[in-house]
């Protein structure tokens, strides 16, 4: 680990700090490096994240960056071609707490809702409020209810479509001395731990209506809840996280990014010990570990994995790990369907999750990989129409040379950058066997109506392991006269190389999008 970042710097400061560290490790010898932050994106000639992983990758370092928590199309951070690049995704991991509500009688009802707070509470048997009759206080609106009712007690707030704010509710439990809340709410699954600073159980809107109902029809109603619970198997997931970044990326959006995404909200992380790691009411709480989101959680999962993937493969190159990790990550989620937005529950594309959620155990066996070294990465840099200067900071070599100056790297992914209504790409690519036996495989591509695609040939036959074959694709794109800000946000498919024994499934996305 290398401290780079101080909170006296300037933008200057940071990124010489930031190179610095780069250098060292590099001249420590590390085999991996993970960079959870990112500066402004400019050109790869000064931008001191783009320089440091080119000398890395040119010791044979795998290096994986953060894509940004920008949460929109076009903000995508360290996206050059020799890092990879990875956004966030949920995991089927949840925090939860669980409520019996009792009635009198034998009545009772339990639900499991989303909770992170932080500390284990005894309510047991304690009695539960709820204003019903005056919609204000069934929804707890702020200032409304009257402590002298509710203090001491568990209160339910129910929700209403436009007029329920969850922060609201939680704010006027606290201020009317309520043990703890239980409220239904549709934007549960945007809370983060930081907000649970209250006794606080967030039901779904169902589970809410059923409480609703349950307190309507009965009296003397009690409740028991026990927080601190954790939840496996959650579907559906992974989801991408509302805040993590999205592609095409500005520098060069001929390359699709990010590569992928892995694991980035509420990851259980180590901590500073000296720092807050919680709130409960009014108490500050330090641990060694916190719940932490972001892009920073996503790249330490990346750069765990390709550590593995480098342990079982000691002589891949850093090429090989990441199209490893492309080719063989999920489009689909835990219910067998496409990953969807975790902010809006709609089904989203490579330009929002690259290849895919990575998949360790696949990765280890991918069956082909599209290989780059590092001359291919400079024949990139001289496609990007820099000077002879910008090249050299870049490669660091005063004699360089630029043997065919070619923005189409062997990549694991296509992107088809568009211009007029219809526009047509051809790219070249060579696969690589890491098989330890010959092997045939077949094309099979899915696209969307209005993406045509072709592949020739159809089949390649690879001989031993390190045998190569080459093949180009053609992507035709009809846009039915649409043009750049019109809502267009690309067509998208995939091409994926399938062996005879269907063991080996070497995938890889197809995209369209327009560039800015």
């Amino acid at each position: 680990m290398y401290k780079v970042l101080w909170q006296s710097d300037t933008t200057e400061s940071a990124a010489t700090d930031v190179l610095a560290g780069m250098d060292q490790a590099i001249e420590d010898g590390v085999d991996l490096m993970s960079l959870s932050l990112g500066f402004r994106e400019t050109p790869f000639f000064d931008n001191v994240i783009a320089l440091g992983a080119f000398a890395a990758t040119e010791q044979g370092i795998f290096v994986s960056c953060s894509a940004g928590n920008n949460g929109d199309a076009y903000t995508i951070s360290n996206g050059a071609p020799w890092i990879t690049t990875v956004g966030a995704s949920t995991f089927d991991r949840g925090y939860a707490a669980l409520a019996t509500v009792r009635g009198e009688g034998n009545d009772t009802i339990e639900v499991l809702g989303l909770s992170f707070y932080a500390e284990s509470i005894l309510i047991f048997h304690d009695p539960f409020y709820y204003g019903k009759g005056n919609t204000s206080k069934e929804i707890c609106s702020s200032n409304w209810l009257d402590a002298s009712e509710v203090a001491g007690k568990i209160l339910f707030c129910s929700f209403i479509s436009g007029e329920s704010d969850a922060f609201t509710q939680m704010n006027e439990a606290n201020r009317t001395g309520a043990k703890a809340v239980i409220l239904a709410s549709d934007i549960g699954h945007l809370f983060v731990p930081d907000n649970y600073y209250f006794p606080t159980v967030m039901l779904g809107l169902k589970d809410g209506e059923k409480v609703k109902d349950f307190m309507t029809k009965t009296v003397n109603t009690t409740v028991d809840i026990k927080f601190k619970i954790t939840v496996s198997d959650q579907k559906p997931a992974p989801q991408v996280a509302y805040f993590s970044s999205r592609g095409p990326y500005r520098i060069t959006p001929g390359l699709l990014k990010p590569d992928v995404v892995a694991p980035g909200v509420n990851v259980l992380a180590a901590w500073m010990p000296n720092r807050v790691a919680a709130v409960a009411r009014s108490v500050y709480l330090v641990s060694d570990y916190s719940l932490v989101s972001g892009t920073s959680m996503s790249s330490p999962h990346v750069v765990g994995v390709a550590a593995l993937l480098r342990a079982v493969h000691p002589d891949w190159s850093v090429a090989a790990i990441r199209s490893a990790l492309m080719t063989t990550a999920c489009t689909t989620d835990n219910t067998h369907g496409p990953i969807l937005d975790m902010y809006n529950g709609i089904a989203r594309t490579p330009l929002d999750y690259g290849s895919g959620h990575i998949d360790p155990n696949r990765a280890m066996d991918p069956g082909l990989i599209y290989d780059i070294g590092v001359q291919d990465y400079i024949d990139f840099v001289c496609s990007l129409n820099y000077t002879q200067k910008q090249v050299r900071i870049i490669t660091r070599r005063s004699n360089y040379t630029c043997t065919t100056s070619n923005f189409d790297i062997n990549y694991p992914s296509f992107m088809v950058i568009l211009y007029n209504n219809v526009s047509s790409q051809t790219f070249k690519r060579v696969l690589t066997n890491v098989q330890d036996s010959p092997a045939v495989y077949h094309a099979m591509v899915e696209a969307q109506i209005g993406m045509n695609v072709t592949v020739e040939p159809q089949a390649l036959s690879f001989g031993p392991k390190g045998s190569t074959q080459a093949f180009t694709l053609r992507v035709d794109v009809d846009l039915g006269g649409m043009r750049p800000n019109s809502g267009y946000i690309g067509n998208y498919g995939h091409l994926s190389w399938i062996d005879k024994e269907h063991k080996h499934v070497v995938r890889s996305p197809i995209v369209s999008a327009f560039a800015l």
